[in-house]
């Protein structure tokens, strides 16, 4: 299999002898900051059709063209998982994107809890970073990062299917999240990260009083909520997930 260094997510179908016209942003990244020039071959990706190995046929900083040559890859999408969480200071909100991008999840959901300070997100910003986490990971499938919802919004339109890994920094050091993952089996789930401040007493008596969710605790330090979402995600991973 050819070595490349580049991988490049592509708006495009994929298949041998496929043209990939690339944007001014593409361009420039390819062309500017990377340096590459005709006939640089790199790998890139749709989130459908896999990993191919694309070589430059046109190249400007304003613009460039693709040539899709060979499947290097099957398409590979992450277990049916969301990712719940309050967003919290600009970088911290990044990095946890970043890192549920990198470690499985298949949709991203910022929820707006009682206690959230952020009344907005920038959700194009965050697709983007998800976008180029996926990039940089090898992975083949992108996260849909939506936008800003009410928590109390998203439990009452919730698919009853879907289990709810409810993170209760109230329980710390009780309820184990691996027991209670292995006791409630597979099936589309949902992890939840609270905000800063905790959940409100409300949200909390709610969420305990819902029959798909499951309350558990991360160990018996309340974490940071970053790095809580880390730390959830790799217990279900490991649990449930495809890393086992």
């Amino acid at each position: 299999m050819t070595d490349v260094k580049i991988r490049l997510f592509v708006d495009h179908p994929l298949g041998a002898g496929q043209s990939l016209a690339l944007d001014k942003a593409q361009s420039h990244y390819l062309f500017g900051v990377m340096r590459q020039q005709i006939g640089a071959q790199l790998a890139v990706f749709n989130g459908k059709d896999g990993e191919w190995l694309a070589e430059v046929s046109t190249a400007s900083k304003r613009g460039g063209e693709l040539l899709c040559k060979e499947q290097r890859g099957p398409q590979v999408n992450p277990p049916d998982l969301w990712l719940l969480f309050a967003p919290i200071k600009k970088a911290r909100t990044d990095f946890i994107v970043e890192k549920a991008a990198e470690m499985g999840a298949a949709r991203i959901v910022p929820v707006q809890t009682d206690f959230t300070n952020a009344e907005r997100i920038r959700q194009d910003r965050l697709q983007a970073h998800a976008l180029e986490a996926a990039e940089q990971c090898g992975g083949t499938f992108v996260p849909e990062v939506a936008d800003l919802m009410k928590l109390s919004t998203l439990l009452d339109k919730w698919p009853a299917e879907r289990k709810l890994m409810f993170c209760d920094e109230g329980i710390a050091g009780q309820t184990g999240a691996q027991e209670a993952l292995q006791a409630t089996g597979a099936g589309p789930w949902a992890v939840l990260i609270g905000p800063e401040g905790g959940f409100s007493q409300a949200e909390r008596a709610r969420l305990h009083g819902l029959p798909f969710a499951y309350p558990v605790s991360l160990g018996p330090r309340i974490l940071r909520a970053d790095t809580a979402a880390v730390a959830a995600l790799t217990v279900w991973q490991q649990v449930l997930g495809d890393w086992a």
